[in-house]
């Protein structure tokens, strides 16, 4: 794709990327037959192929941005399915982060929109705060039907029938490991999945302990800083990276560190992508030896080699967050560790596709969330599993929400056929 930036735009790292990026583009259109949001609303404009010409423009004439551009750039999910399938390298990520930034700083968005967004990213991120919203959502439910905005309905229905108890295991400290030590770990517990299911965080504590793992929940770890991001809020979302990147690397230059392990593939995606964030940095070394050295859980399992579990008569359909298939590009460790554990495991059509979850795009843009959700369920359904398993907490909240298929976390799974508790979802 041809670019006109002038020389002294292009004296911007970040426009300098973003020329890189867009002239990396053939216009193929290869993108848009893999896209969620153009499947559902045909949009040209609603593929990453149109949001790449709004970008472009606007980033071009250096325009602030406009309402058009700011309704398809925020209909974009970041499922990052358009760079699995982009045979030109295109990246996408970095394209898109790079508009939500800009769309920040240059748009006045309506006061409902400003408001909204600035509590998702004052509350999510903070497990307490989140518990007491999600106990608020809990007691406003019964009057949803009288909220007229869509938006509020959504985030009044995110509320879980039950929030679980604090988890004691999420508070600093160091596990050890059983048996003989082979690493020593350090364990990101995440933000909001410390408020909605604390068993996952548990379940992968016992399970690497198990497998020889010394496991260190670091003191000053936090958000990932993976939603305030995707918001265009790159402030915030830098500030929580860097509180991250200082705390493991405490651990690292203190009793050393083998591994940053994630079990929330939203989140992984975003830490392994530290080193770029931080590239003009005072942080840039620091920042790139934790992205090289982050891991999601299905990675590690792998590496270490999960034992063999004997087989049991329960067939598991695995859900591929995208985060995990076209972020990381992990596709096949999960689902060879629950066959490995014992497992039945069979995959959706169109597995490909988003479940519309996408960090808090459901909350956001709960309409078009809707329609991904309900295809995803239905396609998971089809195979008529006994479970539904997935490797991130949005997405098992999101297909959870319209299934009576229990959905439980792989790591779970895993512990269970290793040695560990059966799911507290599969005892119900």
């Amino acid at each position: 794709m041809q670019t006109n930036f002038s020389p002294e735009q292009l004296r911007d790292p970040a426009t300098a990327e973003a020329n890189g990026v867009l002239r990396t583009c053939v216009h193929c259109g290869f993108c848009t037959a893999t896209c969620p949001t153009y499947q559902v609303l045909g949009d040209e404009l609603d593929s990453p192929r149109g949001r790449i010409y709004l970008i472009k423009d606007m980033l071009e004439t250096g325009r602030p941005a406009d309402a058009k551009t700011v309704k398809h750039v925020d209909r974009c999910l970041s499922c990052l399915a358009c760079m699995t399938t982009c045979p030109s390298g295109v990246n996408y990520m970095h394209l898109v982060d790079h508009a939500r930034d800009y769309i920040e700083k240059t748009y006045r968005r309506p006061f409902m929109d400003r408001m909204l967004r600035r509590v998702l990213a004052w509350v999510i991120p903070h497990p307490t705060r989140f518990r007491l919203a999600l106990l608020g959502a809990k007691i406003a439910q019964p009057f949803a039907r009288i909220v007229p905005d869509a938006r509020l309905r959504a985030m009044l229905a995110m509320a879980p029938k039950t929030i679980p108890p604090v988890s004691r295991n999420d508070d600093p400290q160091v596990f050890t490991a059983e048996g003989t030590k082979r690493m020593r770990v350090a364990l990101m517990t995440g933000c909001a999945q410390k408020a909605l299911n604390t068993d996952i965080n548990d379940a992968t504590i016992r399970v690497l302990r198990r497998l020889g793992c010394e496991v260190v929940i670091a003191q000053g770890m936090g958000c990932c800083g993976a939603l305030t991001h995707h918001m265009g809020k790159a402030d915030m979302a830098h500030a929580s990276a860097a509180n991250n990147i200082r705390a493991w690397m405490a651990e690292k230059s203190g009793e050393g560190l083998d591994a940053v392990v994630i079990n929330t593939s939203g989140c992984g995606t975003t830490v392994k992508d530290y080193g770029h964030m931080f590239l003009h940095s005072a942080l840039a070394k620091d920042a790139a030896t934790i992205s090289a050295m982050t891991m999601d859980i299905s990675e590690l399992l792998v590496k270490i080699g999960l034992p063999e579990g004997h087989k049991k008569n329960l067939r598991v359909a695995y859900h591929a967050a995208c985060s995990l298939q076209h972020g990381q590009q992990i596709k096949s460790a999960p689902k060879d560790l629950l066959k490995r554990a014992g497992f039945e495991v069979v995959e959706p059509a169109d597995s490909h596709l988003c479940c519309g979850s996408a960090g808090t795009y459901n909350l956001l843009q709960p309409e078009i969330s809707g329609q991904l959700k309900a295809r995803k369920v239905k396609t998971l359904e089809a195979r008529k599993p006994d479970i539904i398993s997935a490797g991130n907490i949005g997405c098992m909240m999101q297909i959870g929400s319209a299934t009576r298929t229990p959905v439980v976390h792989t790591v779970e799974l895993l512990d269970w056929a290793t040695g560990g508790p059966k799911p507290k979802a599969l005892l119900g």
